[in-house]
């Protein structure tokens, strides 16, 4: 059995993660802003935190993870949010995130990104899509720097669609969709596939079954 500290739990993807892990008898940890959200976390079978990773300190947070095998990063800022809430949670949560599990003791880090995070951004791009894309690219490479087990996940346009289990998944792949059902089924396959560790990989859908599309990737 696993207990995965999971960052934004109130999240579209980390709802559909909990479920996930739940079904495959896994523990979680909901890392949320407020209690309201952590009600979410209780009926989904796991124990909540309310931790807001922007105002609270490495340690808050670490203690937070405390007896977590891994940690999956999913926050962001949201629709709407301003470019200021795109740094400081999609980047600034993120390092937070990757400080507070070295203190826990966790190697395990599995990140949920976007999709071409580290294309060029066009000149005439809109601030905030532009502030968001550069926070997910500075986010990843932190990651990639921290020395610890990661895994950087970039889906393509998030849906609502039921989930088909099969995926595309790859360095690159072209721009698509994938339901947020699938994601959460990638997340999970990866925290189980060791393979999956020191990799950055896109997805959309496609005819790979997940677990076999993690292996083979």
């Amino acid at each position: 059995m696993t207990r995965v500290a999971i960052v934004g739990a109130h999240g579209k993807v980390a709802q559909q993660l909990m479920r996930v892990l739940y079904d495959d008898g896994d523990d979680f940890v909901g890392i949320v802003r407020n209690e309201e959200h952590a009600e979410d976390v209780y009926r989904l079978g796991g124990l909540g935190a309310v931790v807001d990773v922007e105002s609270a300190s490495t340690e808050q947070l670490a203690a937070a993870f405390d007896g977590c095998d891994a940690v999956v990063f999913s926050a962001g800022a949201g629709a709407g949010s301003s470019i200021e809430r795109k740094r400081t949670v999609d980047y600034g949560g993120s390092v937070k995130s990757i400080e507070a599990a070295k203190l826990a003791g966790i190697r395990r880090f599995v990140q949920v990104s976007a999709w071409g995070a580290d294309d060029p951004v066009a000149e005439d791009a809109e601030p905030v899509w532009r502030a968001y894309i550069e926070a997910k690219r500075d986010a990843d490479a932190a990651l990639r720097d921290s020395g610890l087990d990661w895994t950087v996940l970039r889906p393509g346009g998030l849906t609502f669609d039921d989930g088909t289990g099969r995926i595309t998944l790859a360095e690159r792949t072209p721009r698509g969709s994938i339901p947020r059902a699938d994601v959460a089924a990638l997340i999970a396959a990866c925290l189980r596939e060791p393979a999956s560790i020191g990799r950055t990989w896109e997805a959309i859908s496609g005819d790979t079954p997940i677990e076999e599309a993690v292996r083979s990737a």
